[in-house]
Order: structure tokens, then sequence, then C-alpha cells
């Protein structure tokens, strides 16, 4: 009945484990500590507790902040369900091997929750169960004892070992029934109890000279377990007298990482025998382990204890050791003495930083206080040695700060102003302890913090406004300029598209001609630009992050066509006809050198260079006679007329541009020489003809005038206005006009066939040339005569306009 109740109850420590305490608050949030105990030798898996419903945690939140464990290196004894918040066993646990030597088995574990941080602190302790036999340290023992040894004497015998702690170790020894001895137990606390065999009747070798016994070690287990030894004992003659100690109690106090061979204290005993029966040697007792054995040494003569290994105090505060004097009989006599040797600490140990949880990034808007990490900082030195003092704390940032939490020995890394991730994106944080101890010892940990991106920052172009230049006559959906705007974000924050913003101001019409690539910022026309129609404009185009919210901006962009070699010149006089421009002058033989033959007059839509016109002789009959001004157009005689020259000239002229690939047009001038009285003759039956036609062109002359007049009398105004304000110097370089008058307009008298033609136009100052660009202007005047259909056209130019704002010619027959 008993022992089914044992296997009930040890069933039961198996599979269940309960809470004993729950203490304390920490810093970031809820911190706990709990107190479970489970047995050892469980099967893996078992439930050691429920951390959730203990804590009293939501199941959702312990799921979405990620409850763990903050383990160090190794497979870990225990694990959590992040589901259900059960902590489980993860392996089978040996008591014996996680807390050797120790009477209470208490693992300690930090549990997190992330998002925002906080530890919870769990205490398990690991009961153990008798899963041990004891066991001696040999399967037999000897001992010679003389026949004349009293009764009274003590025999140490070894120790059995039982790896259980607490009552399921070595509760008690018993001796075989014998006549001879009898057993004594030496309770030595925590070191256990040790097995005394007491001679208590007198050894007779002649009647037995060898005894066996049995010495049986049980320990305190529900059953108890046994271990056994036989002993043999041999009964020797003569040897009759103990090695006795000078003390009774030998102790010491040995500074930790002494070097070896120190000298830790020296032991001192008698033998009152003579000879060797009387010659003491010295030894460690036959229960001292092996690793005092690896760290202390005996001087078998003098009986000092010396220093063979390195002692550390976190290791072991305090060691007692049984030395053992024996003589040099040939039955030796023994007796054992305890040393206890205490440690006493130095400041060997670095504080050990440990990062408990440390946060993968951090976005750069967090508030300043945000924690970023936690450390635990520990020192496994005692007193001084492990106390931190006060100046723990970041080298170089004064970007983070380290607070201390009321959990001792807990500090958190928290902002101390907000991030900025376009300045600085990674941070690498030192973190440094120090302790009180003389010298102070010192430790660093670097940490590194990513500062992860928002959506902060606007697009910026690389100009503002741009300004471009594109050529006339571009081909259609072909690429003309591209705009680039970057975003100092990262990765979609920082991707930025283009469009074109349409229907704003007044070029909402000329932005449909154009379009741009969202992705690379190319720009493309979409139809052919004219710059004899457009000359400039411009539009607006947004650049937008594909952030949320996604940010914009948006920058000018001017345009300004530039002019091409696109127009050939058009030549005004000679009046073309039939794709030719031909016409005949007549002038008097009589006529004195340097007279004014004929003005050719052309102008080309370019400007600049392009609409720079050169004139120049293709053909003529005598070379001698004419000369072509280049610049004017302007053909003068270069001698007078002789008897010999031929009565009609002929002279090609050839009007060129100054476009890199030149365009040109002819013109062809026929002179005819007549003798002065036909020429006057001529002028009579023109002028007889002309009042025929008086009372018909009175009407439209009235109109023209009028027009004209009321042009003047403005032009006259806003010449007066202009000439205030700016002034125009031109240059003289070529022959003056005989026929100027010191009006702003002059005419021109042509023929051409059977009719004569007056050109009226601003006149040019004294050795003016035409201006690269000017564009000649003409007014049409249909001929009555003829059927009304003819297009009324006017031309302006832009430099006539300056030396005169007459900007009107007017083209009529008289």
């Amino acid at each position: 009945m008993e022992q089914r109740g044992r296997k009930t109850w040890l069933g039961r420590t198996q599979w269940f484990a309960f809470v004993t305490t729950v203490a304390l608050w920490g810093f970031s949030g809820a911190s706990a500590q709990i107190r479970y105990s489970i047995s050892e030798e469980v099967q893996e898996g078992t439930v050691a507790g429920n951390l959730a419903k203990d804590l009293g945690i939501d199941l959702n939140i312990l799921k979405e902040r990620g409850f763990r464990i903050a383990s160090g290196t190794g497979d870990p004894l225990f694990r959590v369900n992040e589901n259900d918040g059960v902590l489980y066993v993860n392996r089978k646990i040996d008591r014996e091997e996680v807390c050797e030597d120790s009477t209470v088995c208490l693992i300690n574990l930090k549990t997190v929750l992330e998002n925002p941080l906080e530890v919870h602190y769990v205490a398990i302790e690991i009961l153990d169960i008798n899963d041990h036999s004891p066991i001696f340290p040999e399967k037999e023992e000897r001992l010679e004892i003389s026949e004349s040894t009293l009764p009274g004497a003590r025999y140490q015998l070894h120790d059995a070992r039982d790896p259980d702690g607490g009552t399921n170790s070595v509760q008690q020894y018993k001796l075989s029934p014998n006549d001879h001895f009898r057993l004594e137990v030496k309770d030595r606390g925590r070191h256990g109890k040790s097995p005394i065999l007491h001679l208590q009747k007198s050894l007779d070798r002649e009647t037995k000279s060898k005894h066996k016994l049995t010495l049986s070690a049980i320990d305190g287990g529900k059953p108890p377990k046994t271990g056994t030894v036989d002993i043999f004992i041999d009964v020797s003659d003569v040897n009759d007298n103990l090695p006795v100690f000078s003390k009774d109690i030998y102790s010491a106090v040995l500074r930790e990482n002494s070097p070896v061979g120190t000298t830790v204290i020296q032991v001192n005993a008698t033998d009152l025998d003579n000879g060797s029966n009387g010659e003491v040697v010295y030894s460690f007792g036959s229960n001292v382990k092996s690793k005092i054995r690896e760290l202390f040494s005996i001087d078998s003569v003098t009986g000092e204890i010396i220093v063979k290994g390195q002692v550390d105090y976190e290791v072991q505060d305090t060691y007692d050791i049984d030395i053992r004097a024996s003589d040099k009989g040939n039955v030796p006599l023994r007796t054992e003495k305890s040393v206890i040797i205490k440690i006493e600490d130095v400041n060997d140990n670095n504080p050990e930083i440990e990062v408990t949880s440390l946060s993968g990034a951090i976005s750069e808007d967090s508030r300043p206080g945000t924690t970023v990490a936690l450390i635990s900082i520990t020192d496994l030195d005692s007193g001084l040695n492990g106390k931190l003092i006060s100046n723990v704390g970041l080298a170089e940032s004064s970007q983070f700060a380290l607070t201390p939490s009321i959990q001792e020995n807990m500090f958190a890394v928290v902002t101390k102003r907000k991030l900025d991730r376009e300045k600085q994106s990674l941070y690498d944080i030192t973190i440094i302890a120090k302790d009180a101890g003389e010298p102070a010892l010192t430790s660093e940990k670097t940490i590194t913090v990513v500062v992860s991106d928002v959506n902060d920052n606007s697009p910026e172009f690389s100009l503002r406004p741009y300004t471009f230049y594109v050529n006339e006559n571009n081909a259609p959906g072909a690429s003309i300029f591209s705009v680039k705007a970057f975003d100092r974000d990262n990765g979609e924050n920082s991707v930025v598209s283009y469009h074109i913003q349409r229907d704003v101001g007044d070029n909402s019409k000329l932005t449909s001609f154009i379009n741009i690539n969202g992705d690379s910022g190319d720009v493309s026309g979409l139809k052919s630009f004219d710059f004899e129609v457009l000359k400039t404009f411009h539009f607006q185009v947004v650049a937008k992050d594909s952030g949320t919210p996604s940010l914009s901006s948006n920058v000018t962009v001017n345009v300004f066509i530039l002019d091409q070699n696109d127009n050939a010149p058009v030549i005004l006089y000679p009046v073309s006809a039939n794709g030719t421009a031909e016409g005949v002058e007549e002038i008097p033989r009589n006529v004195n050198p340097g007279h004014l033959v004929a003005k050719v007059r052309a102008y080309d839509a370019d400007i600049g260079y392009n609409g720079w016109l050169l004139y120049s002789l293709q053909e003529v009959t005598d070379h001698s006679l004419f000369a072509l001004d280049r610049y004017t157009g302007q053909i003068r005689t270069l001698r007078s007329f002789t008897e010999t020259d031929e009565a009609e000239h002929k002279l090609v002229i050839l009007v060129k541009d100054n476009g890199n690939v030149s365009l040109s047009a002819t013109a062809t001038v026929t002179v005819k020489v007549v003798e002065p009285k036909e020429a006057f003759a001529a002028s009579d039956v023109k002028s007889v003809s002309k009042d025929e036609d008086d009372n018909n062109m009175t009407f439209y002359l009235i109109i023209t005038l009028g027009s004209v007049s009321t042009l003047f009398i403005f032009s006259i105004i806003v010449l007066i206005i202009m000439q205030c304000s700016k002034s125009t110097d031109y240059s003289s370089k070529h022959l003056q006009e005989t026929n100027y008058d010191g009006t702003l307009c002059h005419s021109i008298q042509y023929r051409s066939g059977d009719r004569r033609y007056m050109l009226v136009g601003p006149r040019m100052s004294i050795g003016s040339t035409i201006v690269p660009g000017s564009n000649g202007n003409t007014l049409v005047v249909p001929d009555r005569r003829r059927a009304s259909g003819e297009v009324r056209k006017t031309h302006h130019g832009i430099h006539g306009l300056l030396n005169c704002f007459v900007v009107v010619y007017g083209l009529f027959e008289y």
C-alpha cells in the first residue's frame, strides 16, 4: 500500500509542476518572478507550467509579441509555446549533471515579450529523485591491524558516493555482524557522512589472522537503495602507536589565482614509536576528490600543502581536505585530520554584458525614449569586486542613453532624440561596464542599431528650374530632353515617377504635344516644333515617390526652340512670276557713276545667321558697268555709259543665307539703257495713262493714305518713347542712297513687264545694312482690273520696326 502511494506521488511530480511565488515588476512592461518545481528525468515535452496563465497575458497578445525564452548557446533545457504560453521540458534533465554538489538545484530563465520589450523571470527548481545507488570508490577495501592494537582504535573507511541530493543521498551505513568491530558514522555537514570502523575487542592473530566484513551504504530514498563494499582485515603484529597531529584544527586563507608552488599551510604529526614505526609520511585522505588533487599537492616528508593548479574563487570558495599521517611500520598506522582552506576573492572577472533583447530595426520617427535593447550586466566576483559603479554607460553616442531598471543590474538602451535615417542609417553603440574593484575592471560590448526609413522626404529635382534648347524639326516621338529627381528616402519610399501637370495656365494646349516617361523622366515631343510658329513655352513636371502616403514636388521646365535653316530666301523684288523672279529697269544713258539702278529685296523666315542674306552677281554681261552691294542688294553703275555699250544688260543675282547648309534663290534684272529723250517720253506716256486711272484709284488711295497716316502718327509716339529709353546704333559700312531725303520712309520704283510699281517701306539709317534675321515687309494691294481673289499679306520685321515703327509696306500700281 505504501509502495503504491509512493509511485502515485512520483508520477505526479513527473508530470505536474506547481507555482510557488510571483514577485517584482520591471521596466518596459510587467515583469514577474515565477517559481516552478519539477522532477528530474521527466520526459521531453512535460509541462512545467503555464506562463501565460500565471502572468495573466492574453494569448493573442502573446503570439503577436513573440513570446520566447532568452537563452544562451547550447541546447536549452526548456522551451515555451508562443501560441499558448505553456512551458515545456525540452530534453531530459539530469539534476546531478546540471547542479553538481548543490543542495537546491535552481534554474533561472528569462522570458521576453517583444514590441514593447517586457521581461519575466522564471525560476525552476529541479527536484531530485532517487535514481542512483550509493557506490564505493573500490569494490574492496583492505586494512592491516596489529594484534597489539587496543580496543577503541578507529579506522576511516572510504565514503560511499551517491550523486542524488538531499534525503536521496547516503543517510546511513551498516556493518555486517561481527565480534570485534563496530561502525561509527561521522556527520560532515554538506560533505555527507563518513563511516569509521571502531575496534571494540582486541584481535588475536593466532586465533584468526583475517577478517572479512561487509559495509553497506543506504540512501534515504523510498524505496531506499544500497551499495556495499567488502572489507578485508589482515591482523599483523608489533606497531602499536598512531601518528598524532600537533593541532586539533588546521585552517588557512588562500588568495585565488595564487601562483603554482605557493605553500598554503604545513601540517605536523608525531609518532611515539621508534625506528621506521615512528617515521611519519603525509598524504591526502582516501576521500579527497580528484578535482582537489588537481589543485593541491602535499609534501610527503614536510607536510606542506602546495598550490598545484589554478584556484578560482568563483568555482569554489572553501576546500575541506583530509590529510593522512602514516608511520612506516610493517603494519603502518595512520591518522587523518581535516584542513580547511578558505579562498579569498580578488577582482579577476570583468563585468559580463549580455544583450537580453535587441530590436532588429527602429523607425526614424520613433519618439525619444524608445527602448532599443535590454542589457544585463553581471560580475562573478563578490563584494566590491562584483559591484558595478555608476559610470555604466555608452561610448560616443549622442543619440542614445543607458537607463537603469528597478531590476538590479538590468539596463535599457533608449533613444535620446529623434533619429534621421537620411543623416545616419546605422549606429554602432558601445556599452561600457566597470566594477568597483581595485584595480577596477572594464568590459565593452558593441550592438548595432539599424534605423528604418519612413517617407519623410519629397523628391528633389537636380535643377530648378530646368532650361532646355530644342532644335526645330525634331523627330516626332523621339526623346528631346530628360528631367531627373532623387528622393533621399530608401526602398519604395525613394522610387520616383514623373508626370506632366496638364490643363494648367496658358500652356495647357502645348502640353498635349509632349509626353514624359513616368519611370525615366525622358520627355519626348509628339510632333515636330517649328521655330517660325513657336519659339518658347514652359510647363510643369511633377515627381512623386511611392511611399504611403506619397510625397511629390514639381519643377518648371522652360523650353526654347532653336532655329534651323529650313527656309530658303524669298525674292520680294523683282516680283516672281511663274516661279521666277525677273524685272526690267530702264535707265538713261547719261547717268553718272554710282547711280542706283535697282535694289533686289528678299527675306528669310529664319533668324540669326540662318536669316542673314548675302547678295552676289551670278551672271552679268559687263562686269565693268554694274556693281552689287552684297549686304543691301543695291545695283549701281560703276561708270558712265559709252556709245559702244550695249543697250540691254542681263544681271542674275544669287541671294544666299548664312546657314551651315545655306539655301539660296536667284533673281534676274534686265537693265535697258535708253536715250534721255526716250526716257522722258516714256515718262509722259505713263503720266497720261496714270491720269486715266486716277479716278478709279482715288477711293483706294484715300483709304490707304488714311491708314498709313494713322499708323505713322502712332509710330512717331512709340518711337519717341522708345528712343528715350533705348538707342540703337548701327555701324555704317555701305554706300548712301542718293535719294535720301531725311524722312522716315522711302519708296523704290520698279517695273515688271508693262507695269510700274512703287515699294514703300521704312527708311534705314545712312550706311545701314540689312541686319541678320530681318524680314522684308510687303503690303500687296489687289489690282482692280484683275479678278478679285488675291490675298492681302503683311509681314512684320523686327529690325524694321525698331528703325521706323511704320511696319507697313504699300505695294500698289500707279
